[in-house]
């Protein structure tokens, strides 16, 4: 047994991807309670490897094995979220977690009030809490925990109806806050005279005085997100630029009354600014005032102008203020040319994150072209350019050694030749390929060999493509964790003859999946947690019942419109104590009774 702990030591520190085996080894070895307990392991050796697992969902299983570990997960867990159906359930665990830090509650529609004041009685010392997506501001409750817990530093309470007794109220009880979130408050389209928002009528709403109350108490602030709060002006971000002087991000979508006036003035005077995101500027043109205060912005590293009407002649402006750009979105943006955005990537080839979507100008040409200045990216995002082909993406495997994440949806991925001087790509990791029509199994087996590093796959509503072309890529790329098939028809099986060992998120909704899939699901993918089958017409009962005998860890699967027994439910909830939620076939609609008898299991069944 000392040498088998040794060896688990080894795995977890000696190899690129650690604790690999780690956690199946641990939850499957029915000897091992015994073992783990009579050996004195100090508890920070096992505290290192369970870190290293990566992902607080992987505790449950591994604190099954011995109440020492249950114990040290339980140490170890630093996030929890509420839902609406274990609300209670939750929180009368929150004593068996004595090292919290993260709380979200963006999921629960009760009284959220009174639950912090009741999690203000318990010893915790948070750094982040979320109380997104409720009908009142909890602020009763929000002082409460506060008051107890001193190192508060991140609020997310996007999607409130606030007003601006409520932001001052966050202000005077949080003056230590460093990242504030009040995006998108929700208020009822019956506060409106016609639907529509009136500047007449705007008392019981998040106005410019609310704005410059909060700023004068939030000296700490970093990050702010105010998008969606339409009856800003410019004097609200004028107010964050005198009053918070450690602004590092600010996030302003979809404030109409917002201009370029105010996020030049506060991109001139905020010295630490080093991320801006806002939509929809340059309507009806770009100011030159505007543009000059780029250059004032030293610090800027990361700039979104999505939705944004940009000329050349602006792009060459920002080329020109010597920034530090790392991330650029000019997503769906309309006017600017190939001209404005050479001109801008040839002075910047340090951008690490680049989104072009939409740019309906891009040619497999320009992108040869701006491909030799990208030597520097790990993320491109080319959605919505219909003109690029496979020229383009195999261009970015081969001249871009650091790129990590290619999003090529809705393009012409599969009708062009493939290139003869293609290169291995390691570092390629994620694919987003979805509703490419062209899109075909040769592709994928192009795919398979210059990316075998690769995780993440989604390839929705690529109709061409059959069992050939992801076999190839499944058996070529090991590390494959997330999958995605949804809508195709022709794919009825994922291949035979490995494992995926891997492979945690398998979504193949409207897909031909049938029972031979199933079965080699079953086989191979011991480490599946979620399952989405959803209008999967030739899954079988049988092939079901061994995916969920063999899947040890499944905690979601979805079983809409599936041509299945409705028992399968019951049993799947009694034979697989790991399932947390389950969409049954269509026609099933569990009674309270059962929904309760399930839920008491620790599943949640939804209605079919």
């Amino acid at each position: 047994m000392i040498h088998y702990i040794h060896h688990i030591l080894a795995v977890d520190f000696c190899t690129p991807n650690p604790s690999v085996n780690i956690f199946l080894m641990l939850s499957s070895s029915p000897s091992l309670e015994y073992d783990v307990i009579s050996m004195d392991l100090p508890e920070e050796c096992w505290e290192l490897i369970l870190n290293s697992l990566g992902d607080e969902r992987h505790f449950e299983p591994i604190s099954l094995v011995s109440r020492k570990l249950l114990s040290i997960t339980n140490n170890l867990r630093r996030n929890l979220v509420f839902t609406q159906q274990a609300l209670h359930k939750t929180f009368n665990l929150l004593p068996r977690f004595p090292n919290l830090k993260k709380l979200d509650f963006s999921q629960v529609a009760l009284d959220v009030d009174a639950f912090l004041c009741s999690v203000s009685e318990c010893e915790m010392d948070l750094v982040s809490l979320n109380i997104s997506n409720q009908k009142e501001f909890p602020i009763t409750g929000l002082r409460e925990l506060v008051s107890k817990n001193k190192n508060l530093r991140e609020l997310i309470c996007s999607k409130i109806g606030l007003k601006d007794e409520d932001v001052i109220a966050i202000a005077e009880s949080c003056p230590a806050i460093e990242v504030l979130d009040i995006s998108y408050p929700d208020y009822n389209g019956d506060d409106f005279p016609d639907g529509s928002p009136d500047l007449r009528f705007c008392s019981g709403f998040v106005t410019d005085a609310g704005i410059h109350a909060m700023a004068v108490k939030l000296e700490r602030l970093l990050k702010i997100d105010v998008s969606g709060n339409f009856f800003l002006t410019d004097k609200s971000l004028a107010s964050i630029s005198s009053k918070c002087p450690l602004l590092k991000e600010l996030v302003v979508n979809d404030c109409d009354f917002i201009t370029q006036t105010g996020i030049g003035l506060l991109m001139g005077s905020s010295q630490h600014l080093s991320s801006i995101s806002m939509n929809g500027i340059g309507i009806p043109s770009i100011h030159q005032n505007f543009t000059d205060k780029f250059g004032e912005a030293r610090n800027l590293c990361e700039v979104d102008l999505s939705n944004s009407f940009l000329s050349d002649e602006f792009l060459c402006s920002m080329a020109e203020a010597s920034l530090k750009l790392k991330k650029v979105s000019l997503s769906h943006c309309r006017y600017y040319t190939f001209a404005g955005i050479s001109v801008l990537l040839q002075k910047y080839q340090s951008p690490e994150n680049l989104n072009l979507e939409a740019a309906d100008f891009l040619s497999d040409e320009s992108m040869i072209e701006l491909s030799k200045f990208l030597q520097s990216l790990t993320s491109i995002k080319l959605c919505y350019c219909s003109m690029l082909t496979n020229a383009t993406f195999f261009t970015l495997i081969r001249d871009c050694p650091l790129l990590s994440e290619i999003k090529m949806e809705y393009t012409n991925l599969g009708i062009e030749e493939f290139p003869m001087d293609s290169k291995i790509n390691p570092r390629v990791k994620s694919l987003y390929l979805a509703r490419n029509g062209n899109l075909s199994s040769e592709f994928l087996k192009k795919v398979a060999l210059l990316c075998p590093s690769l995780q993440v796959l989604d390839v929705t509503s690529c109709l061409g493509i059959s069992e050939e072309g992801i076999g190839e890529i499944l058996r070529n790329c090991s590390q494959v964790r997330h999958l995605e098939i949804n809508v195709c028809r022709q794919l009825n099986n994922l291949g035979i003859g490995f494992d995926l060992p891997k492979l945690e998120v398998l979504r193949a909704s409207g897909s031909g999946l049938n029972e031979d899939a199933l079965i080699m699901i079953a086989n191979h993918c011991c480490r599946l947690l979620y399952l989405n089958l959803e209008k999967c017409f030739n899954v079988t009962t049988s092939g079901l019942v061994k995916a969920v005998e063999n899947c040890i860890s499944l905690r979601e699967i979805n079983l809409k419109w599936c041509n299945v027994n409705d028992g399968i439910v019951a049993w799947m909830v009694f034979t697989r104590p790991s399932l947390r939620k389950i969409i049954p076939p269509g026609g099933f609609a569990p009674s309270n009774n059962q929904r309760s008898y399930f839920f008491n299991h620790g599943c949640l069944v939804c209605d079919g």
